[in-house]
C-alpha cells in the first residue's frame, strides 16, 4: 500500500495507535494541541533538527529503522549535551505520495524503539506531501534544575578537554557507504548514532561539566562553539585524540583530518575543572564508556593543535558548514 492510498488522516491515526501512554501527558495526540506535566522545578530545554534527504541522508544506504532511530538520536544528543533528561517530542514529516506503508512502518518503528529506550514520548507534529523527497523535523523536549543546566560558555582557562567514545568514526563510515560497503562498524556509527544521554545527565547533576557540546560538526568546529562561547582559547594534543581501531585501519597517511573535521559521531565534548578530572573518569567508566582527555583550556583565543611529534598541525578542514 502507497501513503497516497491511507490518506494523511490515517497515517496519523496508524502512528498515534503506536505511541506509548505516559502519565507527563494527559493530552497527547489527536488535539490542536498537546498538553504535558512538567516536572516542579525544573526548566524545559527544547531542539530542534532537520534531516533532509540527499543532504542528510541517502535511503539507498541504510534500512528505515535505522533512519528512524538516527532521526531522534541527533535531537536527544543536544539535549545530553545540556544535560537535559528527555521528555517530549514532536515530529513532523514530509512524504513523497509514492512512499510505500511499509517503509513508513519501518522508520516509524525504529524511531518508537529509540523513543521506548531513552523514556521520551511522541505527543504530536505534522505530515504533509512533498514533491522533492523525504524531510525530517523533530523537536525535543527535556528537563533539568537550573542549576544543572550545563552551557557552552562555561569554560575557563586551565579546564581539562574531554571526548566521550571515539571520533571520526561515522564520517569514515559514511566515506565507505559512498564507496559501497554496507556493514560493518564504521557504517553502523554512520547510520545509527547513539546519543550518550545517560553520561550527559550524569555530569551536569554531578556538577563536573564547566561547558558542553555534542560532537556533531567536527572536534574543531564544535570545540570552537566552546571557546567563542567562553571567551578562551583551547590547545589539543592530537596524539590523544580517540580513534578505534577500525577508523584507524581506513585513515591513511593523516590520522587526524577526519577525527578533527568529520561530524555524526555525537560523542559528547566537554571541559572539567583541573583537579576533577579523576572524579569524572570513574563517573562515566561506571557507566559503560570512556572519557579522555584530549587538551586544555588556555586564555586568549584559537585552537591550537600539537601533533604526536610536537609540532604544529595544520588543518585542511574545521568542521562541516551548510553553506560553506
Amino acid at each position: 500500500m502507497r501513503l497516497a492510498e491511507l490518506g494523511e488522516f490515517g497515517l496519523i491515526d496508524r502512528i498515534a495507535d503506536k505511541v506509548a501512554a505516559s502519565s507527563s501527558v494527559p493530552l497527547g495526540i489527536g488535539d490542536d494541541a498537546a498538553a504535558l506535566l512538567p516536572t516542579p522545578e525544573t526548566l524545559t530545554l527544547i531542539t530542534s533538527d532537520m534531516l533532509l534527504e540527499g543532504v542528510h541522508f541517502d535511503l539507498s544506504f541504510g534500512d528505515p529503522q535505522s533512519l528512524g532511530r538516527k532521526s531522534l538520536s541527533v535531537n536527544l544528543s543536544d539535549l545530553a549535551a545540556m544535560g537535559a533528561k528527555p521528555r517530549h517530542f514532536l515530529l513532523s514529516i514530509a512524504l513523497p505520495r509514492e512512499l510505500s506503508l511499509e517503509f513508513m512502518d519501518g522508520f516509524m518503528s525504529g524511531l518508537l524503539e529509540q523513543a521506548e529506550r531513552f523514556g521520551v514520548t511522541l505527543v504530536g507534529g505534522d505530515t504533509c506531501a512533498s514533491k522533492g523527497g523525504l524531510a525530517i523535523s523533530i523537536t525535543a523536549l527535556g528537563e533539568q534544575r537550573p542549576e544543572r543546566v550545563v552551557k557552552r560558555s562555561g569554560a575557563a582557562a586551565g579546564d581539562l578537554i574531554y571526548l566521550t567514545g571515539t571520533v571520526g568514526d561515522a564520517a569514515a563510515g559514511l566515506r565507505e557507504l559512498r564507496a559501497g560497503v554496507r556493514g560493518g562498524f564504521l557504517v553502523a556509527r554512520q547510520l545509527d548514532p547513539q546519543p550518550r544521554v545517560a553520561a550527559g545527565v550524569a555530569l551536569a547533576e554531578a556538577g563536573l561539566a564547566s561547558a558542553m557540546i555534542d560532537v556533531s560538526d567536527g572536534v574543531l568546529g564544535d570545540l570552537g562553539h566552546i571557546c567563542e562561547r567562553s571567551g578562551v582559547g583551547a590547545r589539543l594534543d592530537l596524539a590523544r585524540l580517540p580513534l578505534s581501531e577500525e577508523y584507524r585501519a581506513t585513515s591513511g597517511a593523516d590520522p587526524y583530518a577526519l577525527a578533527l573535521s568529520g561530524g555524526e559521531d555525537y560523542e559528547l565534548l566537554f571541559c572539567v575543572p583541573k583537579g576533577r578530572g579523576g572524579e569524572m573518569e570513574a563517573l562515566v567508566a561506571g557507566l559503560g564508556l570512556t572519557a579522555t582527555r584530549i587538551g586544555e583550556i588556555v586564555e586568549g583565543s584559537g585552537l591550537q593543535l600539537i601533533d604526536a611529534d610536537g609540532g604544529a598541525y595544520l588543518p585542511a578542514q574545521r568542521g562541516f558548514d551548510h553553506f560553506g
